[in-house]
C-alpha cells in the first residue's frame, strides 16, 4: 500500500491523516486485537487513536512494542492519541493521568493528546459506567493550562480537544497560550458540520472525524450512511465502495479521519482512496445530502449537570 499523506498540524508536527480507532463494539479479542494492529502497520497504517475510557491503551502498546521489536516500525514513525477522560479534567490530575496512560501504553511520550468532552465528573479512577450525577462544569482554562504543562514537559507533542462547539473552542482560545492542534468530533456526509469546519480552518486547528461512517453496527451508530442512496449512486459510478466514497469526501474536505476495522481486507480497502478523486458534481451531490447527528452526546445530559440539553452541550449546532 502507499504511504497515507500527513498534514503538519499547529504544532509543528505531522500527523497522518488516517488513522486507526481501537474503541470496537463488542470488544476485540486480545488476539484478534493484536493481529489487526500488526495487520495495520504492515499495510502502511502509522495513526493509532485510544483512550483512557476505552481500556485498550495496554493492547495497543503491546501491538506496538512487538512491532517495533520485529522492526516493522520505528517508534517516531508512529503518531499515537489518547485522551483525557472527565474524571481526570480537573488541574490538578491531568499531568498524572497522561503519565499514567503513558506507563499503560509503555511509552515515553504521546504524538496527541486530547480533552475527550468539555465537561468534568467527580474524580474517580473509574471511568465507566457514567454516573450522571457526577458531572461538573469543566474548569477549562485551568485544565487547558495543564494540557499545556504536558505539551512543554515533552509528555505529548501536541495537545487538542475533542467533541467541542464553534464556542467552545472560542472560549478556549480566548486565554490558551498553546491552541488546539486538532479537534477529534464527528463528521461524515450525513453530519458535515460546515460551521465547524470553517470555524477550525480559519483558526488553524486540524478537525479529525470519527464515526466517518457512522459507527454503524454498534448501539449508538447510525446505518444512514451505509445506506444513503446518494453515496450509493455515486460508488456505483467510480467502481467503490460506499465506505470509500465518505472516507474520500472527508480526506478532500481537508479532514482527518478515525477508521474502526479489524478486519484486513477492510483495513486496506480504507486507505485506498488517495489516487482517485470527487468529481465536482459528485461533490455537490453530497452537500445536498440531508443532515442529521449520530453519537449526539445524551449521556453527557443532565438535570443537575453542567449541560441540561442538547442545544447546550453542543451549542446550538445540532
Amino acid at each position: 500500500m502507499g504511504v497515507i499523506p500527513e498534514v503538519t498540524l499547529s504544532s509543528g508536527h505531522a500527523m497522518p491523516l488516517v488513522g486507526l480507532g481501537t474503541a470496537s463494539f463488542p470488544p476485540a479479542t486480545p488476539e484478534a486485537f493484536r493481529t489487526a494492529m500488526m495487520d495495520a502497520i504492515a499495510l502502511g497504517y502509522r495513526h493509532f487513536d485510544t483512550a483512557s475510557l476505552y481500556g485498550t491503551e495496554e493492547r495497543l502498546g503491546e501491538a506496538v512494542a512487538d512491532a517495533i521489536g520485529q522492526g516493522l516500525v520505528k517508534r517516531e514513525e508512529l503518531f499515537i492519541t489518547s485522551k483525557l477522560w472527565c474524571t481526570d479534567a480537573h488541574a490538578d490530575r491531568v499531568v498524572a493521568a497522561l503519565r499514567q496512560s503513558l506507563g499503560t501504553l509503555k511509552l515515553e511520550y504521546l504524538d496527541l493528546y486530547l480533552v475527550h468532552w468539555p465537561i468534568s465528573m467527580k474524580p474517580s479512577d473509574t471511568k465507566f459506567p457514567i454516573n450522571k450525577d457526577d458531572f461538573l462544569p469543566i474548569d477549562l482554562k485551568a485544565v487547558w493550562e495543564a494540557m499545556e504543562e504536558c505539551q512543554r514537559a515533552g509528555l505529548t507533542k501536541s495537545i487538542g480537544v475533542s467533541n467541542f462547539s464553534c464556542k467552545k473552542l472560542e472560549q478556549l482560545l480566548s486565554t490558551a497560550s498553546i491552541p488546539p492542534a486538532v479537534n477529534q468530533v464527528e463528521m461524515n456526509p450525513i453530519w458535515q458540520q460546515n460551521k465547524l469546519l470553517d470555524y477550525a480552518k480559519n483558526k488553524g486547528i486540524k478537525l479529525c472525524a470519527y464515526s466517518p461512517l457512522g459507527s454503524t453496527g454498534t448501539p449508538w451508530g447510525t446505518n444512514e450512511v451505509m445506506e444513503c442512496d446518494v453515496l450509493k449512486q455515486i460508488a456505483l459510478t467510480k467502481g467503490k465502495s460506499v465506505p470509500q466514497v465518505s472516507l474520500k469526501w472527508l480526506h478532500q474536505q481537508g479532514m482527518g479521519v478515525i477508521i474502526k476495522s479489524f478486519r484486513k481486507e477492510r483495513l486496506k480497502e480504507n486507505i485506498d482512496i488517495f489516487d482517485w478523486e470527487l468529481t465536482a458534481e459528485e461533490l455537490q451531490k453530497i452537500s445536498q445530502i440531508p443532515q442529521s447527528r449520530g453519537p449526539a452526546g445524551d449521556g453527557f445530559v443532565s438535570a443537575n449537570g453542567p449541560y441540561k440539553s442538547l442545544e447546550e452541550l453542543w451549542d446550538g449546532e445540532i
